[in-house]
C-alpha cells in the first residue's frame, strides 16, 4: 500500500471520529428531538457542532468512497476499525461519558481483529468475465417470452 493510501484510511478513521464526536456534543446542546416535529429537526443542523459534525462526516463519507474504489469492504470497515479506539477516548476525556471496561475490551478485540486483516489482500482479483457472459443477462431481460 501507498502512503497515499494510508492516509485515505487515516482520514476515513478520523473523520469519522471526530463527526460522531462533535455531532453528538452538539446534539446534547440542542436536547431530545422528535420526528413529529420535523422543523426542529432540521433546525438543529444550524448549530454550529452539528453543522461542523456533519462537514467531518461528509469529509468521512468521501473517504470512505475512496477507499471502497480501491479496496475491498471487508479490508476497508476492520482497517479502520481504530476509530472506535480514537471515538472511545474522545467519548471519555472530551464528552465526559462513562466508558466501561466491558466496552473497553471490545474495543481492544475489535482492534486486535485489525492484525488479522493487513494479513490478506487488500482487494479481491476477479479473472475478466467473457464478453458474452456481461451480455447474457442484457439479452435475457430484452428477450419476451410468448
Amino acid at each position: 500500500m501507498t502512503v497515499r493510501k494510508y492516509l485515505v484510511l487515516a482520514g476515513v478513521t478520523i473523520f469519522a471520529a471526530m463527526g460522531d464526536s462533535l455531532l453528538a456534543y452538539g446534539m446534547r446542546q440542542v436536547g431530545s428531538l422528535s420526528w413529529h416535529h420535523l422543523p426542529e429537526v432540521i433546525l438543529a443542523v444550524f448549530n454550529p457542532w452539528v453543522a461542523l459534525g456533519v462537514l467531518l462526516l461528509l469529509g468521512f463519507f468521501a473517504s470512505y468512497m475512496t477507499a471502497l474504489s480501491w479496496a475491498d469492504l471487508t479490508y476497508v470497515l476492520p482497517a479502520t476499525s481504530l476509530g472506535y479506539v480514537l471515538l472511545a477516548l474522545i467519548a471519555r476525556f472530551w464528552l465526559h461519558e462513562d466508558v466501561t471496561s466491558s466496552r473497553w475490551l471490545g474495543i481492544l478485540l475489535i482492534s486486535a481483529g485489525v492484525g488479522f486483516v493487513t494479513q490478506g489482500p487488500a482487494l479481491t482479483h476477479h479473472p475478466p468475465a467473457s464478453v458474452s457472459e456481461e451480455c447474457l443477462p442484457a439479452i435475457a431481460s430484452t428477450r419476451a417470452e410468448p
